[in-house]
């Protein structure tokens, strides 16, 4: 086993005691919540010991990217998951639909139209997510929270089905107020997924009920 390898490897098994002491502390199940081990721009050999360590979970950025990476190797691994938690474009629904079994990343209406309009041709179970911008951040992608109860509304009406939101905090300042703020965005929408947390804050994100954290340089390190 190469040096990068052992890294990988062991990086992942200390990240899950992390997981679990997390949940402890916030009175949670150890299994209550899922590890997207964001394998986006990452050497592949850097990704095979987490996957020989049993995990299936894993997100990219870009969906070319992802077909180029995972095409080959995914009838090596039963059970794998692969989620799209970067921005998408329309041209892209199509192949996103097809290869993805999650897309986190739905921001705007032309979007969850294309992705709603694939599902239905492709006849494809696909669980998908709104983007929520929580931090109201113009250099970022999402639908801003004020508006989020509408577009909500407006995309179930295209027959797409909502599973779940995501959000990425501001990285200035305390994370607990924004993921307690898409918390509630959640539960009066009636929505029971949340992911939130990501390297440097996923024990915050935890305590305020994220069930789905997304990991990447503490699991892999710094690209």
């Amino acid at each position: 086993m190469s040096s990068l390898d052992a890294h990988s490897g062991n990086t992942y098994f200390r990240l899950i005691d992390r997981m679990h002491k997390a949940l402890s502390d916030a009175g949670r199940l150890p299994d209550s919540v899922g590890l997207t081990a964001v394998s986006k721009n990452q050497p592949w050999a850097a990704i095979t010991p987490v996957l020989a360590a049993g995990h299936r979970r894993f997100g990219e950025n870009r969906v070319q990217e992802a077909m180029e990476r995972w095409g080959k190797q995914r009838a090596n691994y039963p059970g794998l998951e692969l989620r799209l938690i970067g921005p998408l474009q329309s041209n892209k629904a199509a192949d996103a639909v097809a290869f993805f079994d999650v897309i986190e990343t739905i921001d705007r209406e032309k979007i969850a139209r294309a992705i709603a309009d694939e599902i239905q041709r492709q006849g494809k179970a696909l669980s998908t997510y709104v983007q929520v911008n929580i931090g109201e951040e113009e250099q970022k992608s999402g639908v801003w929270p004020k508006d989020a109860d509408a577009f909500l509304k407006t995309v179930v009406g295209y027959g797409l089905a909502v599973d779940g939101l995501m959000c990425i905090p501001p990285v200035d300042g305390p994370r607990g107020p924004y993921f307690a703020l898409l918390k509630r965005i959640a539960e009066r929408n009636g929505i029971t997924h949340l992911s939130m947390g990501m390297s440097d804050d996923f024990e915050t994100a935890i305590a305020f009920g994220s069930n789905e954290i997304r990991v990447g340089s503490a699991l892999f390190g710094a690209r």
